[in-house]
């Protein structure tokens, strides 16, 4: 567009104009240039003008279950598999090659309303609520993000299923990202949002610490929990005092990457830049306007992105490829 409009420009520009050159032949064709100009800016104002209220409401009542299918308890997908001493729920979506999703910390299978449907039609999506949460009950004390990727490499064993592609978002980026580390043969590309290496202010925004850390203090120095304090106390400790992944563990990954996050996301984007300076083949992506929830809020950019890159083979772009 830029080129258009400085092209344009030289005609207007009498060091550029041949002196016979005759301006109202091209009037008409400026007006309406300018004019697509600016509709075009107003297109794009209010593609970041978005109704986040709204997009929060459709969300929500998606993942009740009140537009369609009810994701996370749907009893014709849904299955309970045995996994490394406890049943593992899991949904299963489409036909193709297999594709696993793995939703965040306290999340369910329906916190991915937005990319079930649109991945089912040429995948064979499988998600499964993580070990403690959702309908995957684990009643045990400890939790860590090492457990729940060996989790999901088991669940693929139960499935019989050798390898797949794989999608994380939050915690679920994390264990994504474990899963590439401990068990890389089950994994062929690797996309992950909003993951974190450290729980401190190197990788996490103070401010999302203010907010996360005096529930958490609240809840350890209380006696007699309930069952459900129980269950939150595990997924905080397990927030605010994990993960611990060496950059040398990322620089194992062989495989394909694709790093995302938000520019004001609860990861700082410095942060997920070093998470993609680390894997060997990785890409970067971060989405403007954006906070954690990359794939609610741009979920059709966040689709298109993450199918374009499960689908293309990866380019190495270095030398005289920089320039292109």
């Amino acid at each position: 567009m830029f080129t258009g409009i400085f092209a344009f420009s030289n005609l207007y520009s009498p060091f550029y104009a041949p002196k016979q050159f005759n301006y109202s032949a091209i009037k008409p064709f400026m007006k309406k240039y300018c004019t697509f100009l600016v509709l075009l800016q107003c297109i794009a104002n209010m593609a970041f003008c978005q109704d986040f209220n709204a997009i929060q409401k459709d969300a929500e009542d998606r993942m009740a279950g009140k537009k369609g299918i009810p994701y996370g308890n749907n009893k014709q997908a849904g299955k309970y598999y045995t996994v490394r001493g406890f049943k593992m729920y899991c949904e299963v979506y489409g036909t193709g090659k297999p594709l696993l999703i793995i939703h965040g910390n306290g999340g369910s299978i329906n916190n991915f309303v937005y990319q079930i449907p649109f991945f089912a039609q040429k995948y064979k999506v499988i998600i499964a609520d993580s070990r403690a949460q959702g309908k995957s009950v684990d009643n045990g004390d400890s939790l860590t993000y090492e457990m729940m990727a060996d989790d999901y490499a088991g669940l693929l064993d139960a499935m019989k299923i050798d390898s797949a592609n794989v999608i994380g978002w939050s915690d679920g980026g994390i264990n994504a990202l474990l899963l590439a580390i401990r068990h890389p043969e089950k994994v062929k590309k690797l996309a992950v949002t909003g993951a974190n290496l450290q729980p401190d202010t190197s990788a996490v925004y103070q401010e999302v610490w203010d907010l996360v850390t005096p529930e958490y203090n609240g809840l350890k120095q209380k006696s007699n929990l309930t069952a459900k304090e129980k269950a939150s106390l595990k997924l905080l400790r397990l927030l605010c005092e994990q993960p611990h992944i060496p950059l040398s563990a990322l620089q194992t990954i062989k495989v394909p990457a694709l790093v995302m996050g938000g520019d004001h996301d609860v990861i700082k984007v410095e942060h997920t830049m070093q998470i993609f300076h680390n894997i060997p083949n990785a890409y970067l992506y971060i989405f403007p306007n954006s906070g954690h929830s990359t794939p609610i809020v741009y979920a059709n950019e966040f689709n298109k992105k993450v199918d374009n890159f499960f689908s293309t083979p990866y380019r190495v772009i270095k030398s005289e490829g920089r320039f292109f």
